[in-house]
């Protein structure tokens, strides 16, 4: 009887398969969005936070304190009432903008964290070789830093995707929404399930990719040695 109630119940659910493939996509899209913009934040900021101008690390200071110590759905709230005020475009582009601010924070400690993994000898080679400091950090140092940021950058990247499940607070139709909103219909607590579920598959396939390729990161330096 267990068994015939929950298959009921998950037919009931996948019935509404359209809505939660379309919150799916809006998941993933804000991810992916949201990692982009991050990635061009964290950039600036990891040379703003590592540059001999005390203005640039200031800057860098500031904006790393207060994204790093509030919570993520207090940021999306904020840019929801300032930055988009009667925006009345796609409202993913919230989700998308304020998660981008938020990960800009962690990627640049991710890019800074890389760079001063790379002997400062590195650097000093370029220079003796007449490189300037923007080339040897192009040429030489960046080429071996992203050996060490690319597999947390993909971790962030997956840390994003759980991250959009707060989106929802600002009228934006995801995954989680959706689920939430079938429950509500449904009275039924199998559209919660089925969420999770998508997103634990999700997850730990992205996680088996990231697994894969740190092992062949690895085998790849073991051959270079």
């Amino acid at each position: 009887m267990f068994g015939g109630g929950f298959i009921a119940s998950l037919e009931r659910t996948l019935a509404w398969w359209p809505m939660i493939v379309s919150g799916f996509w809006v998941t993933i899209h804000i991810s992916i969005g949201a990692v982009i913009i991050g990635l061009f934040l964290g950039s600036v900021v990891a040379y703003f936070k590592m540059s001999k101008y005390k203005i640039l690390r200031f800057i860098a200071f500031i904006y790393l304190g207060i994204i790093r110590g509030t919570p993520a759905i207090v940021q999306i709230l904020l840019v929801n009432l300032i930055l988009f005020a009667g925006f009345r475009g796609n409202r993913a582009w919230i989700g998308v903008v304020a998660l981008g601010i938020n990960s800009g924070a962690y990627v640049a400690e991710i890019i800074r964290a890389g760079i001063l993994s790379i002997d400062k000898g590195q650097m000093e080679a370029g220079l003796s070789l007449g490189f300037t400091r923007f080339q040897t950090m192009r040429y030489i140092v960046m080429p071996q830093a992203i050996k060490n940021i690319l597999p947390t950058y993909i971790n962030e990247f997956i840390i994003m995707i759980k991250e959009t499940a707060i989106v929802g607070m600002v009228g934006i139709q995801d995954l989680t929404r959706i689920g939430m909103q079938l429950q509500t219909r449904t009275f039924d607590v199998m559209p919660i399930f089925v969420t999770a579920v998508i997103y634990l598959t999700l997850l730990s396939f992205l996680t088996f990719l990231l697994s894969l390729f740190e092992k062949r990161l690895r085998a790849s330096e073991r051959d270079a040695h």
